[in-house]
């Protein structure tokens, strides 16, 4: 991670310098005094560039004297729109413009605490990058980018401001790194033992195998699983830092996720072309991980207890069959019509265990659920779906304000018949028609009277091009969406909704 500083404003006398200015903006402060110490370079640079502050434009200005190895300019919009997510892409274009610099210095003459923080966020989360199994990379060829300056007149504050925002950028990492790896490193054995880390972080973590799962009944998780040489496992996490504020412990808020480490379709297989991609079919569980260490992370103080289901979806002599019925959890049955429809079987046994063994307040579960998504929305919003008006609002809202966008979908009777099974209470696909909308309704079955939202991130958690504060792959997506909901909406005494 980039080292992130806060320093008063001064004109630095190497490397890098970052100017952020608004449209219209007229040189003041750092912006005069650089083109000062120039000799005029950086305003006949802007001239020639026809920059204007413009929000998401960039100019960069090499060599430009005074020492420094280059300038670059970057455009905040109109001061009326500034919004947190203008400040933290702008920080992000920042970081990708400087690729080759050691060191780097970011000014404006109107920075506050809080903009200086959200300035460093979007830095931060965009100079990520996986380059584990990288063994042979020329040195050019890496980014040098090692710390960050941002200067601001009142830096202890912006210090302040800017560590609860270092613990979610953990938490986005964290689950990037997870998504990155490759399936035969993360198995769900590994993944869970991966989760353990979380401790030190005061996170309590319980692991449950294929002995505890066959106990309980989890028939409809471990079907999916049994065709593996790679034992299935649940993962339960919870963070108690609601505690201690004068009042009843409340119930948690509840994070459930998808987590197949590699989805081969098992005996559904999938084409060939693509399924390389299937590693990141853990994606869901992934975020769920992460949140809980942005939590931990920042000390946040909410209840919240976060489980995700582990398994990998392999064809083999011992594979789960089309036609075949479970029994969930639940007790209901599900006939499985397709092996591929795997990561609603995986969420059907983790959501009843949620529910009944937390009550919590409400349950949102994200997967990696369905190509009919993308379809629909393609790679800009995550396909919502819930039972709760409130908490949909809520997520839409908070999609807003951190760029990871939601869009709601229906759910209704209509869309119900489409899971009914000749043999059993249900089966497990309902057809090409409204595909996502089905394996919503599928899930939904597995929601006792409990708030819930299901969202289906197949279109979001793998990028193939790079956006402000997300480098091209694994996006993390869904940390920084749930983790604004807990603070905005869930981490106050008095919220009783």
């Amino acid at each position: 991670m980039v080292d992130i500083a806060f320093a008063l404003p001064a004109l630095p006398k190497s490397g890098a310098l970052v100017l952020l200015v608004s449209e219209g903006e007229m040189p003041s402060g750092l912006w005069q005094q650089a083109d000062q110490a120039t000799g005029g370079a950086i305003a006949r640079s802007l001239e020639a560039a026809e920059f204007k502050g413009q929000k998401g434009k960039t100019c960069t200005i090499l060599a430009p004297g005074a020492g420094l190895s280059r300038v670059i300019v970057v455009g905040l919009g109109k001061p009326a729109e500034f919004t947190p997510l203008v400040f933290e892409e702008a920080g992000g274009a920042t970081a990708a413009l400087l690729f080759r610099e050691a060191a780097a210095t970011v000014g404006t003459h109107a920075f506050s605490p809080d903009q200086a923080a959200q300035v460093a966020l979007g830095a931060t989360l965009r100079s990520y990058r996986f380059d584990r199994y990288r063994t042979k990379e020329k040195p050019e060829d890496k980014p040098k980018l090692g710390k960050l300056t941002l200067l601001v007149n009142e830096p202890a504050r912006a210090k302040a401001a800017w560590e609860p925002l270092a613990g979610v950028a953990n938490g986005v990492f964290l689950t990037r790194d997870l998504v990155s790896e490759p399936a035969n490193v993360l198995n769900p054995a590994e993944m869970a033992n991966r989760c353990k880390k979380l401790t030190e972080l005061g996170v309590k973590v319980e692991i449950l195998g294929p002995a505890e799962m066959t106990k309980l009944g989890f028939g409809a998780l471990l079907g999916v699983a049994q065709g593996s040489v790679n034992e299935a496992r649940m993962v339960v996490m919870q963070w108690r830092g609601g505690a201690g504020r004068g009042r009843k412990r409340d119930k948690p808020v509840a994070f459930i996720g998808k987590g197949v480490t590699f989805d081969t379709g098992g005996i559904s297989i999938k084409p060939a072309g693509g399924m390389e991609d299937m590693k990141w079919d853990m994606g869901g569980a992934g975020t769920v991980i992460g949140l809980m260490a942005a939590l931990a992370g920042r000390k946040a103080k909410v209840d919240a207890v976060g489980l995700v289901g582990l398994v990998e979806n392999m064809p083999s002599g011992s594979a789960q069959r089309p036609g075949d019925v479970v029994k969930s959890y639940s007790g209901q049955t599900i006939e499985v019509i397709n092996t591929d429809a795997e990561g609603r079987l995986v969420l059907a046994d983790v959501l009843w265990y949620c529910q009944e063994k937390f009550d919590p307040k409400f349950m949102i579960d994200l997967a990696t659920l369905t190509g009919a998504i993308i379809v629909a929305l393609g790679h800009e919003y995550a396909g919502m779906f819930g039972n709760d008006d409130g908490l949909a609002e809520k997520l839409a809202t908070v999609g807003k304000a951190t760029g990871e966008k939601v869009w709601r979908m229906p759910l209704s009777d209509n869309y119900d018949k489409l899971i009914r099974s000749d043999i059993a209470d249900m089966k497990n696909i309902g057809g090409r028609p409204a595909g996502s909308i089905s394996a919503a309704q599928f899930i939904q079955r597995f929601v006792n009277n409990k708030p819930w939202v299901h969202l289906d991130i197949a279109g979001m958690a793998w990028s193939t091009k790079d956006s402000p504060c997300v480098p091209k792959g694994a996006t993390a997506y869904g940390v920084r969406l749930l983790d604004r909901l807990v603070a905005q909406y869930y981490e106050t005494a008095g919220d009783a909704d």
